[in-house]
């Protein structure tokens, strides 16, 4: 493990230690302080690799202290991380938007993530991150391109296509969540109860055991917030613990984030292990993904690990595969032919559209793209 400096601001001194014996056992190199003041004189003097900061300091609030880290050249990329004893989603929305990379509740659990989250904003953990089901992460740009029809359909021809492999679909579409009326699901349990369970409970174990089946669909579904209040309500701090318990227990885990890229979806962007970029043929939809693209670029994300599928989602109209190239700048590994008010009925009957239309030529696009996905994935994840 690389040697690291990692500076801690807390104002209570028996947090502060406990934390830094932590990290010293892990050998790196600690630096403390006291107050938010004495916390930007440390950043901007000693340049450490990454700050963990409570928030709730008396002399300088959390997000005070993160822009003016984020706005000085010396410090705008380093990670910070929040830790607090606030989990309401008003303070953890607030520090996010601030700019803090993470937020983490103080909690039994809160080192072990510390832990987890520190490997990860470092990349060490990027090799046990690609143990583990394949992760394949479907967004857009835009909404209205089907990119969660789209998700729930692929993950249906992957599992037909290899019936001795396990499937899950998480759906992290907010505020509503997008999958759950597509293969019908209407039972209680979602992403919103599930972060709001003691981690020692939400085990790979229990996904494995617990998910609601959708037998048509051949995969196991983690239902998205059922509605906007609900969606207030989500502890994002737990999604990738939770992520990482499905990767453990499942061949393939889907995530539909629809066009929800935020501070809380980037991070399983950039750990994919295959990314559906979803496009339509109107020009202000690629113009828009073209932005998306050199933002994920920005972020580290390789060309290589993305899979652009141009949707023909309303007609015949608008741009070719060849012009979408030539704007996006990537391949279109895969274009879907326009399925009229098909898709739409079997959306509304809750059934894949290769069952529903075995014989439209889009079954077979949906087929070959699906094994496509399957192979390139595990082609990425050998190099």
């Amino acid at each position: 493990m690389p040697e690291k400096k990692i500076l801690i601001v807390d104002a209570d001194v028996a947090s502060r230690n406990f934390i830094a014996r932590s990290l010293v056992d892990q050998k790196y190199e600690v630096i403390q302080a006291g107050s938010g003041r004495e916390g930007l004189i440390c950043a901007w003097r000693d340049r450490p690799d990454l700050a963990i900061i409570d928030p709730s300091m008396s002399d300088l609030k959390g997000e005070e202290i993160a822009i003016k880290l984020r706005q000085d050249p010396r410090t705008a990329n380093m990670p910070l991380i929040a830790l607090s004893s606030d989990s309401s989603v008003v303070r953890i929305k607030s520090c996010l938007d601030a700019g803090f990379s993470e937020y983490i509740t103080k909690s039994g659990q809160a080192v072990q993530m510390l832990n987890d989250t520190i490997a990860r904003l470092f990349g060490i953990a990027a090799v046990s991150e690609k143990k583990g089901g394949m992760l394949m992460v479907f967004l857009s740009a835009k909404g209205g391109t089907g990119t969660s029809s789209l998700c729930a359909n692929i993950a249906h021809n992957i599992s037909k296509n290899q019936p001795e492999v396990r499937v899950a679909v998480l759906d992290l579409v907010l505020p509503i969540g997008s999958i759950a009326p597509i293969v019908g699901y209407d039972g209680t349990q979602n992403i919103v109860t599930i972060t709001d369970m003691p981690p020692v409970e939400s085990t790979p174990n229990f996904f494995r055991n617990e998910l609601p089946e959708m037998k048509i669909w051949g995969f196991n579904l983690l239902a998205g917030a059922p509605d906007p209040e609900s969606s207030n309500q989500l502890k994002v701090g737990r999604i990738w613990d939770i992520v990482l318990a499905l990767k453990a227990s499942y061949d393939y885990v889907f995530i539909d984030i629809g066009r929800s890229l935020s501070k809380i979806t980037l991070p399983l962007i950039q750990q994919a292990d295959l990314i559906a970029l979803v496009i339509s043929t109107d020009i202000s939809t690629v113009s828009l993904t073209k932005t998306l693209w050199t933002y994920l670029k920005s972020k580290g994300v390789s060309a290589s690990s993305v899979y652009t599928i141009l949707n023909r989602a309303v007609g015949l109209e608008g741009l070719s595969k060849v012009d979408a190239e030539k704007i996006l700048g990537i391949p279109v590994q895969a274009a879907m032919p326009y399925l009229s008010s098909n898709f739409a009925f079997a959306n509304s009957q809750h059934q894949p559209f290769t069952l529903k239309f075995p014989k439209d030529s889009a079954s077979f696009v949906f087929d070959a793209t699906a094994k496509d996905m399957a192979a390139l994935s595990r082609k990425l994840r050998a190099q």
